[in-house]
Protein backbone atom coordinates (compact mmCIF):
# COMPACT_ATOMS: atom_id res chain seq x y z
CA UNK A 1 0.00 0.00 0.00
CA UNK A 2 1.20 3.50 -0.60
CA UNK A 3 2.06 5.90 1.91
CA UNK A 4 -0.67 8.17 0.49
CA UNK A 5 -3.21 5.61 0.63
CA UNK A 6 -2.66 5.08 4.36
CA UNK A 7 -2.73 8.80 4.92
CA UNK A 8 -5.97 8.91 3.57
CA UNK A 9 -7.35 6.11 5.34
CA UNK A 10 -6.28 7.52 8.36
CA UNK A 11 -7.27 10.77 8.04
CA UNK A 12 -11.17 9.48 7.13
CA UNK A 13 -10.91 7.75 10.39
CA UNK A 14 -9.56 10.97 12.46
CA UNK A 15 -12.77 12.71 10.80
CA UNK A 16 -15.60 10.17 11.80
CA UNK A 17 -13.32 10.15 15.58
CA UNK A 18 -13.78 13.96 15.34
CA UNK A 19 -17.27 13.62 14.49
CA UNK A 20 -17.70 11.13 17.48
CA UNK A 21 -15.91 12.61 19.94
CA UNK A 22 -15.30 16.32 20.14
CA UNK A 23 -18.67 17.56 19.08
CA UNK A 24 -18.72 20.69 20.96
CA UNK A 25 -21.71 22.69 20.35
CA UNK A 26 -24.49 22.33 17.88
CA UNK A 27 -23.91 25.09 15.84
CA UNK A 28 -20.59 23.95 14.91
CA UNK A 29 -20.02 20.81 12.58
CA UNK A 30 -15.86 20.24 11.24
CA UNK A 31 -15.82 18.35 8.20
CA UNK A 32 -12.83 17.90 6.35
CA UNK A 33 -13.74 14.88 3.68
CA UNK A 34 -14.82 17.76 0.78
CA UNK A 35 -10.85 19.11 1.20
CA UNK A 36 -9.71 15.68 1.48
CA UNK A 37 -11.51 14.88 -1.91
CA UNK A 38 -10.16 17.50 -3.81
CA UNK A 39 -6.51 16.40 -2.72
CA UNK A 40 -6.73 12.91 -4.70
CA UNK A 41 -4.64 13.21 -8.06
CA UNK A 42 -6.64 15.20 -10.42
CA UNK A 43 -6.45 12.88 -13.40
CA UNK A 44 -9.03 10.66 -11.75
CA UNK A 45 -12.55 10.36 -13.36
CA UNK A 46 -15.59 11.84 -11.62
CA UNK A 47 -17.17 8.84 -11.59
CA UNK A 48 -14.32 6.91 -9.76
CA UNK A 49 -13.85 10.11 -7.51
CA UNK A 50 -18.08 9.83 -6.83
CA UNK A 51 -17.60 5.91 -6.21
CA UNK A 52 -15.43 6.65 -3.27
CA UNK A 53 -16.94 9.90 -2.03
CA UNK A 54 -20.06 7.28 -1.87
CA UNK A 55 -18.35 4.66 0.02
CA UNK A 56 -16.41 7.22 2.48
CA UNK A 57 -20.35 8.35 3.07
CA UNK A 58 -21.17 5.22 4.25
CA UNK A 59 -18.20 4.48 6.18
CA UNK A 60 -17.81 7.35 8.26
CA UNK A 61 -21.43 7.45 9.14
CA UNK A 62 -21.60 3.88 9.99
CA UNK A 63 -18.71 4.55 12.26
CA UNK A 64 -19.74 7.80 13.92
CA UNK A 65 -23.72 5.53 14.11
CA UNK A 66 -24.94 8.30 12.35
CA UNK A 67 -28.01 8.65 9.74
CA UNK A 68 -26.07 6.23 7.36
CA UNK A 69 -26.36 7.61 3.56
CA UNK A 70 -26.19 11.05 5.12
CA UNK A 71 -22.39 12.46 4.61
CA UNK A 72 -22.26 9.81 1.19
CA UNK A 73 -25.75 12.15 0.09
CA UNK A 74 -23.68 15.66 0.72
CA UNK A 75 -20.00 14.11 -0.81
CA UNK A 76 -21.35 12.81 -3.73
CA UNK A 77 -22.07 16.03 -5.23
CA UNK A 78 -18.78 17.51 -4.23
CA UNK A 79 -17.01 14.37 -6.20
CA UNK A 80 -19.13 15.29 -8.92
CA UNK A 81 -18.12 18.92 -9.53
CA UNK A 82 -14.43 18.32 -7.82
CA UNK A 83 -12.87 18.29 -11.60
CA UNK A 84 -14.64 21.29 -12.53
CA UNK A 85 -13.72 22.98 -9.90
CA UNK A 86 -9.84 21.91 -10.59
CA UNK A 87 -10.43 23.67 -13.99
CA UNK A 88 -11.91 26.67 -12.43
CA UNK A 89 -9.47 27.37 -9.96
CA UNK A 90 -6.28 25.87 -10.49
CA UNK A 91 -6.19 26.10 -14.17
CA UNK A 92 -6.48 23.64 -17.38
CA UNK A 93 -2.39 23.44 -17.07
CA UNK A 94 -2.88 20.62 -14.28
CA UNK A 95 -4.27 18.42 -16.33
CA UNK A 96 -2.33 19.41 -20.07
CA UNK A 97 0.87 18.67 -17.73
CA UNK A 98 -0.42 15.84 -15.95
CA UNK A 99 0.53 17.07 -12.07
CA UNK A 100 -1.08 16.65 -8.83
CA UNK A 101 -1.83 19.26 -6.46
CA UNK A 102 0.45 21.01 -4.13
CA UNK A 103 0.87 24.16 -2.38
CA UNK A 104 3.98 24.93 -3.17
CA UNK A 105 2.87 25.73 -6.92
CA UNK A 106 -0.65 26.78 -6.05
CA UNK A 107 -0.36 28.65 -2.71
CA UNK A 108 -2.70 28.80 -0.34
CA UNK A 109 -5.05 31.33 -1.48
CA UNK A 110 -6.58 29.11 -4.00
CA UNK A 111 -6.19 26.32 -1.75
CA UNK A 112 -8.70 27.97 0.14
CA UNK A 113 -10.98 29.09 -2.45
CA UNK A 114 -11.40 26.15 -3.79
CA UNK A 115 -11.64 24.04 -0.22
CA UNK A 116 -14.28 26.98 0.85
CA UNK A 117 -16.04 26.46 -2.13
CA UNK A 118 -16.16 22.59 -2.07
CA UNK A 119 -16.98 22.67 1.32
CA UNK A 120 -19.75 25.05 1.27
CA UNK A 121 -21.70 22.66 -1.61
CA UNK A 122 -21.21 20.13 1.07
CA UNK A 123 -22.60 21.70 3.89
CA UNK A 124 -25.64 23.06 2.09
CA UNK A 125 -26.54 19.88 1.33
CA UNK A 126 -25.93 18.09 4.69
CA UNK A 127 -27.26 20.76 7.17
CA UNK A 128 -30.45 20.77 4.79
CA UNK A 129 -30.86 17.27 4.83
CA UNK A 130 -29.70 16.90 8.39
CA UNK A 131 -32.30 19.84 10.06
CA UNK A 132 -35.07 18.35 7.99
CA UNK A 133 -37.58 21.16 8.76
CA UNK A 134 -37.07 20.77 12.48
CA UNK A 135 -34.69 23.63 12.92
CA UNK A 136 -35.25 27.42 12.21
CA UNK A 137 -33.62 28.49 9.28
CA UNK A 138 -31.60 31.37 11.12
CA UNK A 139 -30.04 28.20 13.24
CA UNK A 140 -29.50 26.61 9.81
CA UNK A 141 -27.43 29.75 8.67
CA UNK A 142 -25.70 30.28 11.67
CA UNK A 143 -24.45 27.10 11.81
CA UNK A 144 -23.38 26.84 8.20
CA UNK A 145 -21.23 30.24 8.42
CA UNK A 146 -19.48 29.02 11.57
CA UNK A 147 -18.96 25.63 10.54
CA UNK A 148 -18.17 26.62 6.65
CA UNK A 149 -14.92 29.01 8.68
CA UNK A 150 -13.88 26.27 11.14
CA UNK A 151 -14.08 22.97 8.42
CA UNK A 152 -12.08 25.39 5.53
CA UNK A 153 -9.38 26.21 7.99
CA UNK A 154 -9.36 22.53 9.05
CA UNK A 155 -9.30 21.07 5.84
CA UNK A 156 -6.22 23.79 5.16
CA UNK A 157 -4.51 21.92 7.72
CA UNK A 158 -5.16 18.24 6.68
CA UNK A 159 -4.82 18.85 2.60
CA UNK A 160 -1.69 20.49 4.03
CA UNK A 161 -0.48 17.32 5.72
CA UNK A 162 -1.45 15.22 2.80
CA UNK A 163 -0.17 16.58 0.57
CA UNK A 164 3.09 17.88 2.14
CA UNK A 165 4.77 15.23 0.03
CA UNK A 166 4.17 16.45 -3.37
CA UNK A 167 4.96 19.52 -5.29
CA UNK A 168 8.78 20.11 -4.46
CA UNK A 169 9.52 19.46 -8.11
CA UNK A 170 7.88 20.41 -11.71
CA UNK A 171 6.81 17.34 -13.62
Amino acid sequence: MKQSTIKFILLVLAQAALWNYFNVSPYLFVAYLPGLLLCLPPERSTLRVMLLAFLLGLVTDFFVNGQIGLTALALVPVAFFRRRLIRIVFGQEIFARGEDLSFHRHGWAKFALAIALLTALFLLIYIWVDSAGMYSLGFRILKFVLSLLASTVVSLAVAYLYLEDSGERWK
